[in-house]
Protein backbone atom coordinates (compact mmCIF):
# COMPACT_ATOMS: atom_id res chain seq x y z
CA UNK A 1 0.00 0.00 0.00
CA UNK A 2 1.27 3.72 -1.15
CA UNK A 3 1.64 6.02 1.70
CA UNK A 4 -1.27 8.08 0.04
CA UNK A 5 -2.61 5.36 0.07
CA UNK A 6 -2.48 4.38 4.16
CA UNK A 7 -3.49 8.32 5.21
CA UNK A 8 -6.71 8.18 3.00
CA UNK A 9 -7.73 4.89 4.22
CA UNK A 10 -7.22 6.02 7.83
CA UNK A 11 -9.37 9.25 7.27
CA UNK A 12 -12.22 7.35 5.46
CA UNK A 13 -12.26 5.10 8.99
CA UNK A 14 -12.95 8.82 10.71
CA UNK A 15 -15.63 9.14 7.92
CA UNK A 16 -17.13 5.94 8.74
CA UNK A 17 -16.72 6.17 12.35
CA UNK A 18 -18.74 10.20 11.99
CA UNK A 19 -21.57 8.34 9.89
CA UNK A 20 -21.62 5.98 12.52
CA UNK A 21 -21.61 8.20 15.74
CA UNK A 22 -23.30 11.51 14.79
CA UNK A 23 -25.45 9.48 12.96
CA UNK A 24 -26.70 8.60 15.63
CA UNK A 25 -27.15 12.13 17.81
CA UNK A 26 -28.47 13.53 14.65
CA UNK A 27 -31.14 11.02 14.29
CA UNK A 28 -31.89 11.86 17.96
CA UNK A 29 -32.78 15.26 16.92
CA UNK A 30 -34.79 14.22 13.65
CA UNK A 31 -36.62 12.38 16.07
CA UNK A 32 -36.97 15.41 18.73
CA UNK A 33 -38.64 17.99 15.83
CA UNK A 34 -41.25 14.99 15.49
CA UNK A 35 -42.24 14.42 18.90
CA UNK A 36 -44.82 16.61 19.65
CA UNK A 37 -46.08 19.25 21.95
CA UNK A 38 -44.60 19.90 25.37
CA UNK A 39 -47.14 16.70 27.02
CA UNK A 40 -46.52 14.51 24.23
CA UNK A 41 -42.51 14.71 23.58
CA UNK A 42 -42.29 15.24 26.97
CA UNK A 43 -41.37 11.34 27.27
CA UNK A 44 -39.37 11.21 24.06
CA UNK A 45 -37.36 14.28 24.31
CA UNK A 46 -36.00 13.35 27.72
CA UNK A 47 -35.09 10.13 26.32
CA UNK A 48 -33.12 11.35 23.85
CA UNK A 49 -31.16 14.32 26.35
CA UNK A 50 -30.22 10.79 28.78
CA UNK A 51 -29.17 9.13 25.25
CA UNK A 52 -27.17 11.48 24.04
CA UNK A 53 -26.16 14.24 26.39
CA UNK A 54 -22.60 12.56 27.68
CA UNK A 55 -21.16 12.27 24.39
CA UNK A 56 -22.64 14.33 21.64
CA UNK A 57 -20.35 16.70 21.72
CA UNK A 58 -18.04 14.33 21.73
CA UNK A 59 -18.82 13.06 18.24
CA UNK A 60 -17.54 16.06 16.55
CA UNK A 61 -13.61 14.70 17.17
CA UNK A 62 -14.26 12.40 13.78
CA UNK A 63 -15.17 15.37 11.90
CA UNK A 64 -12.90 17.30 12.84
CA UNK A 65 -9.89 14.34 12.40
CA UNK A 66 -11.40 13.93 9.02
CA UNK A 67 -11.29 17.76 8.06
CA UNK A 68 -7.72 17.98 9.26
CA UNK A 69 -6.39 15.03 7.47
CA UNK A 70 -7.31 16.05 4.29
CA UNK A 71 -6.90 19.64 4.82
CA UNK A 72 -3.25 18.67 5.66
CA UNK A 73 -2.53 15.30 3.66
CA UNK A 74 -4.51 16.26 0.58
CA UNK A 75 -4.38 19.80 0.39
CA UNK A 76 -5.44 20.81 -3.09
CA UNK A 77 -7.75 18.80 -3.32
CA UNK A 78 -9.09 20.26 0.44
CA UNK A 79 -9.12 23.74 -1.86
CA UNK A 80 -11.06 22.81 -4.25
CA UNK A 81 -13.79 21.14 -1.86
CA UNK A 82 -14.05 23.99 0.25
CA UNK A 83 -13.95 26.77 -2.41
CA UNK A 84 -16.02 24.72 -4.63
CA UNK A 85 -18.46 23.69 -1.64
CA UNK A 86 -18.85 26.51 0.98
CA UNK A 87 -22.59 27.31 0.51
CA UNK A 88 -23.05 23.90 2.18
CA UNK A 89 -20.73 23.81 4.31
CA UNK A 90 -21.53 27.26 5.67
CA UNK A 91 -25.49 25.35 6.56
CA UNK A 92 -23.39 22.72 8.17
CA UNK A 93 -21.44 24.61 10.49
CA UNK A 94 -24.68 27.07 11.38
CA UNK A 95 -26.61 23.65 12.02
CA UNK A 96 -23.77 22.18 14.51
CA UNK A 97 -23.57 25.57 16.14
CA UNK A 98 -27.26 26.31 16.33
CA UNK A 99 -27.55 22.28 17.31
CA UNK A 100 -25.82 22.79 20.06
CA UNK A 101 -26.57 26.13 21.28
CA UNK A 102 -30.03 24.45 21.26
CA UNK A 103 -29.30 21.58 23.01
CA UNK A 104 -27.61 23.66 25.76
CA UNK A 105 -29.58 26.29 26.54
CA UNK A 106 -32.94 23.79 26.31
CA UNK A 107 -32.52 22.26 29.59
CA UNK A 108 -31.58 25.67 31.44
CA UNK A 109 -34.84 27.94 30.02
CA UNK A 110 -36.69 29.81 32.23
CA UNK A 111 -39.89 29.53 30.64
CA UNK A 112 -41.45 27.34 27.70
CA UNK A 113 -41.33 29.54 25.31
CA UNK A 114 -37.87 29.55 25.47
CA UNK A 115 -37.65 25.71 25.64
CA UNK A 116 -39.25 25.19 22.93
CA UNK A 117 -37.44 27.86 20.89
CA UNK A 118 -34.22 26.83 21.74
CA UNK A 119 -35.19 22.98 21.29
CA UNK A 120 -36.70 23.77 17.94
CA UNK A 121 -33.16 24.87 17.01
CA UNK A 122 -31.41 21.72 18.20
CA UNK A 123 -34.05 19.63 16.09
CA UNK A 124 -34.09 21.24 12.79
CA UNK A 125 -30.43 21.90 13.06
CA UNK A 126 -30.13 18.19 13.54
CA UNK A 127 -32.22 17.58 10.24
CA UNK A 128 -30.25 20.17 8.02
CA UNK A 129 -26.74 19.23 8.96
CA UNK A 130 -26.84 15.52 7.87
CA UNK A 131 -28.86 17.08 4.80
CA UNK A 132 -26.13 19.28 3.87
CA UNK A 133 -23.33 16.53 4.46
CA UNK A 134 -24.86 14.46 2.24
CA UNK A 135 -25.35 16.95 -0.44
CA UNK A 136 -21.52 17.69 -0.38
CA UNK A 137 -20.83 14.24 -0.37
CA UNK A 138 -23.22 14.07 -3.48
CA UNK A 139 -21.33 16.58 -5.22
CA UNK A 140 -17.88 15.16 -4.95
CA UNK A 141 -18.98 11.39 -6.01
CA UNK A 142 -20.93 13.18 -9.26
CA UNK A 143 -17.63 14.92 -9.97
CA UNK A 144 -18.80 18.26 -9.77
CA UNK A 145 -15.75 19.75 -7.77
CA UNK A 146 -12.68 20.18 -10.07
CA UNK A 147 -9.28 19.57 -9.55
CA UNK A 148 -8.35 22.91 -10.15
CA UNK A 149 -10.03 26.34 -10.14
CA UNK A 150 -13.14 26.41 -7.91
CA UNK A 151 -16.19 24.73 -9.41
CA UNK A 152 -19.76 26.35 -9.90
CA UNK A 153 -20.61 27.78 -6.49
CA UNK A 154 -24.68 26.57 -6.90
CA UNK A 155 -24.90 23.80 -9.69
CA UNK A 156 -22.05 21.77 -7.93
CA UNK A 157 -24.32 20.59 -5.04
CA UNK A 158 -27.52 20.55 -6.77
CA UNK A 159 -27.07 17.92 -9.14
CA UNK A 160 -29.25 14.55 -8.58
CA UNK A 161 -26.58 12.69 -6.92
CA UNK A 162 -26.86 15.55 -4.04
CA UNK A 163 -30.00 15.50 -3.35
CA UNK A 164 -29.76 11.59 -3.11
CA UNK A 165 -27.19 12.10 -0.94
CA UNK A 166 -28.86 14.44 0.93
CA UNK A 167 -32.24 12.35 1.35
CA UNK A 168 -30.00 9.14 2.38
CA UNK A 169 -27.75 11.23 5.17
CA UNK A 170 -31.42 11.77 6.88
CA UNK A 171 -32.80 8.72 6.49
CA UNK A 172 -30.09 6.76 7.51
CA UNK A 173 -29.43 8.97 10.84
CA UNK A 174 -33.22 8.65 11.80
CA UNK A 175 -33.07 4.75 11.12
CA UNK A 176 -29.91 4.34 12.84
CA UNK A 177 -30.92 6.50 15.95
CA UNK A 178 -34.57 4.59 15.82
CA UNK A 179 -32.71 1.52 16.75
CA UNK A 180 -30.50 2.99 19.23
CA UNK A 181 -33.07 5.23 21.30
CA UNK A 182 -35.21 1.53 21.18
CA UNK A 183 -32.49 -0.42 22.70
CA UNK A 184 -31.92 2.70 25.09
CA UNK A 185 -35.65 2.65 26.06
CA UNK A 186 -35.56 -1.08 26.94
CA UNK A 187 -32.62 -0.87 29.13
CA UNK A 188 -34.07 2.03 31.51
CA UNK A 189 -37.21 -0.32 31.35
CA UNK A 190 -39.76 1.80 29.03
CA UNK A 191 -41.95 -0.15 27.75
CA UNK A 192 -43.86 2.46 25.98
CA UNK A 193 -40.87 3.93 24.26
CA UNK A 194 -38.94 0.88 23.87
CA UNK A 195 -42.42 -0.07 21.48
CA UNK A 196 -42.95 3.35 20.16
CA UNK A 197 -39.00 3.41 18.24
CA UNK A 198 -38.91 -0.41 17.72
CA UNK A 199 -42.23 0.72 14.66
CA UNK A 200 -40.45 3.58 13.85
CA UNK A 201 -36.96 1.74 13.41
CA UNK A 202 -38.81 -0.78 11.32
CA UNK A 203 -40.99 1.81 9.38
CA UNK A 204 -37.34 3.51 8.93
CA UNK A 205 -35.43 0.61 7.92
CA UNK A 206 -37.98 -0.02 4.38
CA UNK A 207 -38.35 3.26 3.83
CA UNK A 208 -34.11 3.78 3.39
CA UNK A 209 -33.75 0.86 2.05
CA UNK A 210 -36.91 1.80 -1.09
CA UNK A 211 -35.03 5.16 -0.90
CA UNK A 212 -31.48 3.27 -1.66
CA UNK A 213 -32.93 1.61 -4.58
CA UNK A 214 -35.02 4.68 -6.01
CA UNK A 215 -31.46 6.61 -5.97
CA UNK A 216 -29.70 3.85 -8.21
CA UNK A 217 -31.61 5.41 -11.77
CA UNK A 218 -30.14 8.94 -11.04
CA UNK A 219 -27.04 7.96 -9.57
CA UNK A 220 -26.60 5.91 -12.79
CA UNK A 221 -27.32 8.96 -14.88
CA UNK A 222 -25.70 11.79 -12.91
CA UNK A 223 -22.29 9.73 -11.31
CA UNK A 224 -21.54 6.89 -13.76
CA UNK A 225 -18.37 6.55 -12.39
CA UNK A 226 -18.87 5.50 -9.11
CA UNK A 227 -22.35 3.63 -9.99
CA UNK A 228 -20.74 1.65 -12.02
CA UNK A 229 -17.85 1.01 -9.43
CA UNK A 230 -20.79 0.37 -7.10
CA UNK A 231 -22.57 -2.01 -9.04
CA UNK A 232 -18.61 -3.82 -9.71
CA UNK A 233 -16.25 -4.33 -7.03
CA UNK A 234 -18.48 -2.39 -4.12
CA UNK A 235 -21.28 -4.80 -5.22
CA UNK A 236 -20.71 -6.74 -2.27
CA UNK A 237 -20.71 -3.97 -0.22
CA UNK A 238 -24.26 -3.13 -0.91
CA UNK A 239 -25.80 -6.62 -0.89
CA UNK A 240 -23.99 -6.50 2.83
CA UNK A 241 -25.74 -3.39 4.06
CA UNK A 242 -29.21 -4.85 2.70
CA UNK A 243 -28.38 -8.07 4.55
CA UNK A 244 -27.56 -6.29 7.44
CA UNK A 245 -30.51 -4.24 7.32
CA UNK A 246 -32.99 -6.92 6.81
CA UNK A 247 -31.09 -8.50 9.82
CA UNK A 248 -32.25 -5.78 11.91
CA UNK A 249 -35.50 -5.99 10.59
CA UNK A 250 -35.80 -9.25 11.88
CA UNK A 251 -34.25 -8.35 15.23
CA UNK A 252 -36.11 -5.95 15.69
CA UNK A 253 -39.42 -7.92 15.15
CA UNK A 254 -37.84 -10.16 17.71
CA UNK A 255 -37.07 -7.52 20.34
CA UNK A 256 -33.03 -8.48 20.42
CA UNK A 257 -33.05 -4.52 20.94
CA UNK A 258 -29.39 -5.15 21.49
CA UNK A 259 -28.38 -7.46 18.26
CA UNK A 260 -30.41 -5.45 16.21
CA UNK A 261 -28.31 -1.80 17.22
CA UNK A 262 -25.35 -3.94 16.21
CA UNK A 263 -26.59 -4.84 12.84
CA UNK A 264 -27.68 -1.33 11.90
CA UNK A 265 -24.36 -0.51 12.60
CA UNK A 266 -23.29 -2.94 10.23
CA UNK A 267 -25.69 -1.60 7.81
CA UNK A 268 -24.11 1.62 8.07
CA UNK A 269 -20.17 0.87 7.52
CA UNK A 270 -21.04 -1.30 4.98
CA UNK A 271 -22.45 0.89 2.84
CA UNK A 272 -20.46 4.09 3.37
CA UNK A 273 -17.13 1.50 3.14
CA UNK A 274 -19.14 0.68 -0.68
CA UNK A 275 -19.00 4.23 -1.85
CA UNK A 276 -15.44 4.34 -0.31
CA UNK A 277 -14.54 1.84 -2.35
CA UNK A 278 -16.47 2.46 -5.28
CA UNK A 279 -14.57 5.85 -5.23
CA UNK A 280 -11.07 4.82 -4.91
CA UNK A 281 -8.56 5.74 -6.23
CA UNK A 282 -10.14 9.42 -6.52
CA UNK A 283 -10.24 11.67 -4.15
CA UNK A 284 -12.62 14.20 -6.43
CA UNK A 285 -14.21 11.89 -8.57
CA UNK A 286 -12.69 11.95 -12.40
CA UNK A 287 -10.54 15.14 -11.34
CA UNK A 288 -8.28 14.27 -8.85
CA UNK A 289 -6.62 11.02 -7.40
CA UNK A 290 -5.50 10.40 -4.14
CA UNK A 291 -1.58 10.38 -5.70
CA UNK A 292 -2.38 13.35 -7.44
CA UNK A 293 -3.72 15.05 -4.39
CA UNK A 294 -1.66 14.17 -1.63
CA UNK A 295 1.08 16.43 0.06
CA UNK A 296 4.94 15.38 0.99
CA UNK A 297 6.16 12.16 2.52
CA UNK A 298 6.97 14.28 5.48
CA UNK A 299 3.95 15.47 5.81
CA UNK A 300 1.99 12.23 5.30
CA UNK A 301 4.07 10.32 7.71
CA UNK A 302 3.75 13.03 10.27
CA UNK A 303 -0.08 12.23 9.94
CA UNK A 304 0.80 8.44 10.63
CA UNK A 305 2.87 9.01 13.18
CA UNK A 306 0.18 11.98 14.85
CA UNK A 307 -2.57 9.13 14.22
CA UNK A 308 -0.85 6.54 16.10
CA UNK A 309 -0.55 9.03 19.42
CA UNK A 310 -4.23 9.85 19.20
CA UNK A 311 -4.89 6.41 18.66
CA UNK A 312 -2.92 5.36 21.84
CA UNK A 313 -4.15 8.47 23.80
CA UNK A 314 -7.70 9.57 22.18
CA UNK A 315 -9.36 6.15 21.46
CA UNK A 316 -9.06 4.42 24.58
CA UNK A 317 -10.66 7.11 26.48
CA UNK A 318 -13.71 7.83 23.96
CA UNK A 319 -14.40 3.90 24.01
CA UNK A 320 -14.17 4.02 27.80
CA UNK A 321 -17.00 7.39 27.73
CA UNK A 322 -19.15 5.66 25.48
CA UNK A 323 -19.32 2.23 27.61
CA UNK A 324 -19.89 4.35 30.68
CA UNK A 325 -23.04 5.97 28.14
CA UNK A 326 -23.78 2.60 27.55
CA UNK A 327 -23.98 1.52 31.17
CA UNK A 328 -26.13 5.00 32.10
CA UNK A 329 -23.15 5.89 34.71
CA UNK A 330 -22.81 9.05 33.06
CA UNK A 331 -25.73 11.71 32.40
CA UNK A 332 -28.79 12.56 34.53
CA UNK A 333 -31.17 9.88 35.61
CA UNK A 334 -33.59 8.83 33.35
CA UNK A 335 -37.38 9.82 33.81
CA UNK A 336 -40.31 9.61 31.57
CA UNK A 337 -42.79 11.79 33.93
CA UNK A 338 -42.58 14.76 34.46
Amino acid sequence: MELADAVALIMFIGVIAYAVFAGADFGSGIWDLGAGDAEQGGPTRRLVDHAIGPVWEANHVWLIFVLVFLWTGFPEAFGSIMSTLYVPFCFVALGIVFRGCGFAFRKFSDDLASARLFGTAFAAASLITPFFLGMVTGAIASGRVPGEGVGDRWTSWTGPTSWVGGALAVLTCAFLSAVFLAADAERLGHAELTERFRRRAMVMAIITGVAALAGVAPLRLDAPTLSDRLLGRGVVFMFGSAAAGLLSLWLLHRRQFHLARGAAVAAVVAVVAGWGVAQYPWVLVDEMTIAEAAGSSATLWGLLIAFGIAAVLVLPPLAYLFWLTDKSVLGTEFSAGE
